[in-house]
C-alpha cells in the first residue's frame, strides 16, 4: 500500500512515518503536489529490488547490446587482431 504525505507532514511526523514504513508501508513525499521522494522499507537481505519499470529498462538495454550498433567498419574477429 502506498501512502502520500506532504514534505511538511514528513518533516513534522517523521517518527510516525518511519514506524509505518517499518511496518511495511511505502510512502511518497510530495512538494506542492509533485512527488519528490519515496520512503520504502529496507530489504533485510540487503539485495536491491528493481521496480517493474527498471526491469523493463534493463531488458531493453540487454537486447540493444545484444543487437549492437552499426559503426560503419568492417567486421573482424579476435584472431584477426593479433599476429601469431
Amino acid at each position: 500500500m502506498q501512502k502520500t504525505v506532504t514534505s511538511r507532514e514528513a518533516n513534522q511526523q517523521f517518527a510516525r512515518i518511519l514506524r509505518e514504513v517499518e511496518a511495511g508501508a511505502e510512502i511518497v513525499v510530495t512538494r506542492r503536489g509533485v512527488p519528490v521522494a519515496r520512503i520504502a522499507p529496507a530489504r533485510q537481505d540487503g539485495v536491491r529490488r528493481l521496480t517493474p519499470e527498471q526491469e523493463a529498462a534493463v531488458e531493453r538495454t540487454r537486447q540493444r547490446l545484444k543487437k549492437g550498433w552499426p559503426l560503419g567498419g568492417a567486421k573482424f574477429d579476435r584472431d584477426e587482431i593479433y599476429d601469431d
